[in-house]
């Protein structure tokens, strides 16, 4: 296996003149408004977002931020994986930590959040306890090649954890992960137990075959969660199921892309909601929201990001198959659309000895609230390490 090579963003400018031409020429004159927010992304807001894209943007002043990270890249099993690579103050005395996003993020969700977690002292904290942080594109996603064909999450824990330990050469690891990446660095503390030495999650997905309700709230959980999942969830039946006739209309419209990946960050967020609008401004800028949607239409992975959801169900790996026994702590963030379950629910599937409520914050926790999320890991990492 060849040792990383490092890696610089750097996008062809004719693919970033394509982008623009598209979205420039955008028909919304001919675009119907169902009324604000009422059927989805609101005309009006990604008009204005669209607007920001065209008159305000600049790739390259994101790109310049994201290559003063180190970046590299390998060929792990077949599969080349895109990663960061901070070496934090503390000197590489603990477990490295792997944070793993999930759809429709990437690895820039962890940005903020992972300047505090390797250089605490920057901002206030103490340099022993900087942490050395690897943080992966998933297959398919951004700067991570395409999978010759769609791969699951128990998969992908298994290309993670070769990265951490034969690539990388580290013993142990603690993962985290919220969305997808919860479900992954749970399959890395199920299967490879000997190397995870803690598991941190600001969502508790996956469970035990044997899971149970074994209270009323246990059992007012489970009824929300399946009213909510058929409000929210036609997404994720969608990319479950045609995510390749999905693929062809958001590859050719960078506005419809846009509006498939904004309407998540809008919906799954903790935002003010003034009559009935998402304020997004009031969490992000828009820099960051469009580098985020870039990292799927400038890399054209918009339909391989999808795979993963028909890969999970082809694998079969959406119950865990024995109670993860790997020390794990829950960051519960009240995320809108999917909110944290009950610690006497959550606690039949995994070793739960750090369970923390944080007032505010989302889907998107270590981009919403990154000191909340950061301070969370970090407490958790300096007790197992």
């Amino acid at each position: 296996m060849s040792p990383p090579a490092p890696f610089s963003i750097h996008l062809p400018e004719a693919r970033l003149q394509h982008i623009r031409d598209r979205v420039a020429r955008f028909d919304w004159d001919d675009f119907p408004d169902a009324g604000g927010w009422s059927a989805g992304i609101g005309k009006a807001t990604l008009q204005q977002i669209a607007a920001y894209w065209l008159e305000q943007f600049d790739w390259r002043a994101e790109e310049a931020r994201l290559n003063a990270l180190p970046q590299y890249r390998v060929d792990v099993d077949g599969q080349p994986l895109h990663f960061l690579h901070l070496r934090g103050s503390g000197g590489g005395r603990r477990a490295p930590l792997l944070l793993v996003h999930g759809w429709p993020g990437s690895f820039i969700e962890f940005v903020a959040a992972a300047e505090r977690l390797a250089w605490p002292e920057r901002f206030g904290g103490h340099a022993e306890d900087g942490l050395d942080l690897v943080i992966p594109s998933l297959p398919g996603y951004g700067f991570s090649g395409r999978p010759p064909r769609p791969i699951g999450p128990r998969a992908i824990a298994g290309l993670f954890h070769t990265l951490m330990t034969d690539v990388l050469g580290h013993q142990r690891y603690i993962a985290q992960g919220g969305d997808w990446g919860s479900i992954v660095s749970s399959w890395m503390a199920h299967d490879h137990a000997d190397a995870c030495a803690g598991l941190h999650l600001n969502m508790a997905l996956l469970q035990t075959k044997a899971a149970a309700p074994t209270c009323a709230a246990d059992q007012a959980y489970l009824a929300a969660r399946r009213r909510t999942h058929a409000i929210e969830g036609g997404y994720s039946h969608l990319q479950a199921t045609r995510p390749q006739t999905l693929g062809y209309a958001l590859q050719d419209s960078p506005v419809g892309a846009a509006a498939w990946i904004l309407e998540k960050f809008a919906a799954w967020s903790d935002l003010p909601r003034p009559g009935g609008v998402p304020d997004l401004a009031s969490v992000y800028s828009f820099d960051s929201l469009l580098t985020n949607v870039m990292l799927y239409v400038a890399t054209g992975s918009l339909v391989t990001a999808s795979w993963l959801y028909m890969a999970s169900a082809q694998e079969g790996s959406r119950e865990l198959e024995h109670r993860i026994q790997a020390p794990t702590a829950v960051a519960a963030f009240p995320d809108p659309v999917f909110p944290p379950p009950p610690r006497s629910y959550a606690e039949q599937s995994y070793q739960i000895v750090r369970w923390t409520d944080i007032p505010r914050g989302g889907h998107f926790a270590a981009m919403e609230q990154p000191q909340a999320f950061a301070d969370d890991v970090r407490a958790f990492a300096l007790v197992v390490n």
